[in-house]
């Protein structure tokens, strides 16, 4: 097999740049997630359901404008809606930090969602790889986000409690926008765009094939009630550690490190008995099973003592972070030729839709039934989750790829006959071919001269 699919010099500045200012911009939205909670009396007019609502906002503009924001930046370029959003991301952070009422934070968050650059980052990976390359590219930038995930994590309690609550934390944020957009205009490339990639952009027109495709909102269902979890565990986890486990604020830093490490590179043994064993489906059911379990048990138990409870925050960050990486791989290969992109939009979409539901239904639920009530219905959700995807079919080792068009009879089936190659669709308008490569049988050598430039 002929697989010469290493990055180039310029794929690799500009994909690790592109990465990087993904992960800054995750960054800053993270950190406030471990504090908030540990502050929000400090606001005027606050309640557990405002908290929620503060928590999860961005995930509601983020869902909105997301998709029409990557489609602006077809016709007017990336680095403007690039920098466009990031300019708005620095604004709602400044106004969360100097926000004094609950509504006014709301409000600064709900603009920090706003700046939605997603699915602008991912078409202008597109715009500066090659097809061989990527997949990888994607690989890349998911964990920047992890990254950014797990230092998010460790800084927020940090920066909170060495430089005064969680204005801090609003100022640091709005600091790391200005050098994202200092990044953006000096390294970020600014190629010429070519012609639509349905492997890496959302096409409106496929958004209602997308949503009846049952396999794929398995998928999005899954992504949402992941965030879901995780957005509406954070309403309460922050104050369970100091008042349940009484460890002081000006520990939890190394508390996250420990558990988000830790479950790190618990996770690895599982990740590449999916990716490289085959294993998929039977990992993924296990992780979601585990975070069911985890909740369940933390409902019961986060009260017998700190060994107890992290231990099973320890399991649910296990689950979650295998959970987050294996979703996109899932969608990447179940899309049908040409949908990926729009495939993305939409599982993107459901994610940030279920950060925002995630945090008011835990704002709700909390004062309502306590953190074991909470916990027990998060884990009753997850059972759900479970019931829902358990028909799934294994995935097979699928990845989409652009070809060049040709209008000659037959030209459908010379691609399927290569080695690794199926579903081929042809969009004439577009002249543009799109197909399913197997990557465990493909030979790059023998389809790169029909691999679109």
């Amino acid at each position: 097999m002929h697989n010469n699919d290493q990055f180039s010099p310029s794929e690799r500045q500009a994909v690790a740049s592109i990465a990087g200012l993904y992960g800054l911009r995750m960054l800053g939205l993270f950190m406030v997630l471990p504090v908030l909670a540990l502050y929000v009396e400090d606001y005027q007019a606050a309640t557990p359901l405002l908290l929620g609502f503060a928590l999860g906002v961005y995930g509601l503009t983020q869902a909105l404008l997301q998709i029409p924001l990557g489609l602006a930046s077809d016709r007017l370029g990336r680095k403007p809606i690039i920098v466009g959003g990031l300019l708005l991301f620095v604004g709602g952070s400044v106004l969360a930090a100097e926000a004094e009422s609950i509504y006014g934070l709301i409000a600064g968050r709900a603009l920090q969602g706003a700046g939605a650059i997603a699915s602008t980052l991912m078409a202008l990976v597109a715009d500066v790889t090659r097809e061989q390359n990527r997949t990888k590219a994607m690989a890349s930038i998911g964990g920047s986000i992890g990254f950014a995930f797990l230092l998010a994590m460790i800084l927020g309690p940090w920066i909170s409690t060495q430089f005064g609550g969680v204005e801090a934390v609003f100022w640091v944020t709005a600091f790391l926008g200005v050098l994202g957009v200092l990044w953006a205009q000096w390294r970020l490339p600014a190629p010429q765009m070519g012609a639509v990639n349905r492997e890496t952009q959302a096409v409106p027109a496929m958004i209602s094939g997308v949503l009846k495709d049952v396999r794929l909102l398995r998928l999005d269902l899954g992504i949402f009630t992941l965030h879901l979890l995780l957005m509406a565990g954070f309403v309460a986890i922050p104050t369970v550690l100091t008042d349940s486990l009484q460890i002081p604020v000006e520990s939890h830093w190394w508390v996250y490190l420990l558990l988000l490490g830790g479950s790190f590179f618990a996770m690895i043994p599982a990740i590449i008995a999916a990716e490289r064993g085959g294993h998929m489906k039977p990992v993924f059911l296990a992780a979601i099973a585990l975070a069911a379990l985890s909740l369940g048990g933390f409902s019961l138990g986060f009260e017998r003592g700190a060994a107890v409870a992290l231990g099973l925050l320890f399991l649910f960050f296990v689950a979650f972070n295998l959970l987050e990486a294996s979703l996109p791989s899932l969608v990447s290969k179940t899309a049908p030729a040409g949908t990926r992109g729009t495939a993305m939009g939409v599982y993107s979409t459901s994610q940030f839709l279920g950060a925002f539901v995630g945090g008011v239904l835990g704002g709700w639920l909390l004062p309502l039934y306590g953190v074991a009530g909470l916990f027990a219905v998060l884990a009753l959700m997850t059972l759900l989750w479970l019931l829902v995807v358990f028909p799934m079919e294994a995935p097979r080792a699928l990845s989409g790829v652009v070809l060049k068009y040709c209008d000659h009879d037959g030209y459908a089936h010379e691609l399927e006959a290569l080695p690794g190659v199926e579903e081929v669709v042809l969009v004439a308008h577009e002249k543009t071919a799109y197909a399913k490569v197997d990557r465990k049988e493909v030979d790059w050598g023998l389809l790169r001269p029909y691999l679109s430039e």
